[in-house]
């Protein structure tokens, strides 16, 4: 396997890439990441079942698309390719820092311009694609709260309670969500999708995103995820606020945007998001 991915990379960078040294990262859901070098360069590797190889195209698909923008500093990717056991993606390797008040100013800011800078004229995405391990459907709608409230929330319930997981009433809930939601038609933003700390980083001062579940909606979204567990540094957000001040009404819708990692983190694990999500269900009634 190692071969031909060296091969790859050969192909790509239009030089001899032959990788001497292999050390696996870490392991997550269907993925495990290395990071391979041949001495001199060094490269970012997730690998998979040939059988999920769509989860890492998916993947490249939402990082080519963030790093048009040329706002935030976002792996390229080298290649994403299959061999006859495993799916791979080879992404350039960034060495991680922890970002500095000014640094996390600046992120906020480039944030802010990242969700100004491409808006659409429906919701979703050319494609399917996931939320950590979980499916997430990205069909157009030209309605955002029929998007969040069918497509995020909606589809989610319909997976927990296939695993009888959680009791609720899919349609209630669904058309309670559309209702909290009517009237407001934010502008559709490109959006990370999954924006929490882990997903983020700073190389060589400059504010990095990967790991997106991209897809275009409501700006709020992205922000709301960076408080579901525990806010970023207050610099992140005097930063945004500067560039792009959100809405007072913020704070109303999100608790239901917040609803949507609860449930996804319910059925990735289980335990106390299980009763979290029942209690912010039962709180919706």
């Amino acid at each position: 396997m190692w071969h031909f991915i060296s091969e790859q990379i050969s192909e790509q960078l239009g030089q001899d890439f032959i990788c001497d040294d292999i050390r696996q990262l870490h392991e997550q859901f269907y993925t495990r990441a290395f990071r391979i070098t041949d001495g001199q360069r060094r490269f970012f590797v997730k690998v998979t079942e040939v059988s999920e190889l769509l989860r890492l195209e998916t993947e490249a698909a939402g990082l080519n698309k963030l790093r048009q923008s040329e706002l935030l500093k976002i792996p390229k990717v080298i290649c994403v390719g299959k061999t006859s056991q495993s799916g791979f993606l080879v992404l350039e390797y960034l060495h991680m820092q922890e970002g500095s008040p000014e640094q996390w100013q600046q992120f906020g800011q480039q944030l802010a311009r990242l969700h100004q800078s491409d808006h659409q004229q429906m919701y979703g995405w050319q494609e399917d694609n996931y939320i950590g391990a979980t499916p997430q459907p990205n069909g157009w709608k030209k309605k955002w709260c029929q998007f969040f409230s069918e497509q995020r929330i909606g589809y989610m319930l319909q997976l927990l309670n296939e695993k009888a997981l959680l009791k609720s009433d899919v349609d209630k809930v669904v058309d309670r969500v559309r209702q909290l939601l009517a009237g407001h038609t934010p502008p559709a933003s490109p959006l990370h999708g999954d924006l929490w700390q882990g997903n983020t980083g700073f190389w060589k001062g400059q504010p990095v995103l990967y790991d997106p579940a991209f897809y275009f909606g409501d700006r709020e979204t992205d922000i709301a995820m960076t408080e579901f567990f525990g806010r970023f540094p207050e610099a992140f957000y005097q930063g945004y606020e500067q560039v792009w001040p959100l809405s007072e009404d913020y704070q109303y819708r999100k608790p239901v945007y917040q609803l949507y990692h609860n449930l996804n983190h319910a059925l990735l694990f289980g335990g106390q998001y299980i009763h979290s999500a029942q209690n912010q269900l039962n709180n919706m009634d």
